[in-house]
């Protein structure tokens, strides 16, 4: 059965739809297709109303410019302040070895790490000089708390150089980074880091 309800310029038509005996109305049609009319209605009403006002595009565009000045003012001074705090972090230090560094030869194989010095001094200049004899490993510089200071790869047949200056005394550990095989999980270098030359941890 169907019922009609006159709404201005029409009728509209619900379906009445009886299940068990009860009548049951399409409320969910009926409402949404008020709500609709109402937001179409609002829409026109408020194009309608701007139109009737005339205003001059020159004091209009000229406060638009002023505003996108301080906006773009505003971007470029966010933009600064992310770089200055996020780039200054970065581990990618390309600066040349001073002759105060001292060279470390490192060299990854399957599955240990050689190194030609392993005991280092707080605040001592360090340039290890990484690469392979076999596959490309990935060497992580960690501290005792196991979180990453330094890297760079270690591939054969080239030479990576990462500088590192120790600011604390104590054990810190050599990792392989990259998969090698199935010893790549035992591939671990412990260094120790002393105070002074005396070797005081």
């Amino acid at each position: 059965m169907v019922k009609k309800f006159p709404i201005g310029w029409g009728t509209l038509e619900i379906l009445e739809v009886t299940v068990g005996g009860d009548k049951m109305y399409q409320q969910i049609a009926w409402t949404v297709t008020l709500f609709l009319v109402f937001l179409i209605a609002l829409a026109f009403s408020f194009v309608y109303g701007e139109s009737k006002r005339l205003n001059e595009y020159g004091p209009i565009q000229k406060k638009g410019y002023k505003i996108r000045k301080y906006y773009f003012i505003g971007i470029l001074a966010v933009m600064a302040i992310i770089s200055a705090v996020t780039l200054t972090r970065l581990p990618y230090h390309h600066e040349a070895a001073a002759e105060d560094y001292k060279s470390v030869d490192v060299e990854g194989i399957q599955f240990a790490w050689n190194m030609s010095e392993d005991k280092f001094v707080v605040g001592e200049p360090i340039e290890f000089r990484v690469t392979s004899t076999d596959v490309t490993h990935g060497f992580g510089l960690y501290d005792e708390n196991l979180q990453l200071i330094a890297q760079t790869q270690a591939m054969p047949g080239y030479t990576n150089s990462v500088y590192h200056t120790f600011d604390k005394p104590g054990k810190y550990q050599i990792l392989c980074m990259e998969y090698c095989s199935v010893g790549h999980h035992i591939m671990v270098k412990e260094i120790i880091v002393t105070d002074s030359e005396r070797g005081n941890e």
